[in-house]
């Protein structure tokens, strides 16, 4: 009869006679390992009882003489993937950017107590009227041109006019503001376009 082991699936033919009734463990010859061996079902008779003589040791199943169960299919290896090319070694890191030359320092100038670059309190007082009164043109220069041809330039920007002034007493101070004609000069040359209206 043929038996198969339990842990390596190899077969082995095995003398019935030998199997006792209630079965046999036994040891694989291949992997070492044991598993049972029980007798074939049409000899299910009780063995006759064994001789006097000392007992058989267990049979040690050896290796298979014709194993009848067909082998195992062997897989088949997977095709190998085609030969990856050698990468080109790596191309060398660029060479860092030269560091940027410090920025040259500006020229001290002179210290001065004007934001226009003049120490002359009195040319101070006549760019700054000037530069608020060219910004309330550039913010309006449709509104002024039509103010100014209906006769209205004070009315229609009495406020703007006030916050400007406003904002030179506060930079070139109450008495050089009012002792200066600079302001009234920059709104009629720039805002009036050369009239007399202020």
């Amino acid at each position: 009869m043929n038996v198969q082991c339990t842990h390596c699936s190899t077969v082995f033919r095995v003398d019935p006679r030998k199997v006792p009734a209630g079965g046999v463990r036994v040891r694989c010859s291949i992997c070492r390992g044991v598993f049972e061996v029980r007798p074939p079902q049409a000899e299910a008779a009780p063995a006759p009882p064994p001789a006097a003589s000392a007992p058989e040791a267990p049979p040690v199943a050896t290796a298979p003489e014709a194993p009848t169960a067909a082998p195992a299919p062997i897989p088949t290896p997977a095709p190998a993937p085609p030969p990856v090319p050698a990468a080109s070694p790596p191309a060398p890191p660029p060479a860092p950017a030269p560091a940027p030359a410090p920025p040259k320092a500006a020229p001290a100038r002179p210290a001065s107590s004007s934001p226009f670059g003049s120490s002359d309190p009195n040319a101070k007082a006549r760019r700054l009227a000037r530069a608020l009164v060219s910004d309330i043109v550039t913010y309006h220069p449709e509104r002024r041109d039509k103010a100014l041809q209906d006769g209205t330039l004070k009315r229609e920007f009495l406020d703007e006019i006030k916050k400007s002034w406003e904002e030179y007493v506060g930079q070139v101070g109450a008495d050089t503001a009012r002792g200066t004609p600079h302001f009234r000069d920059a709104l009629n040359d720039i805002l009036a376009r050369g009239q007399k209206v202020f």
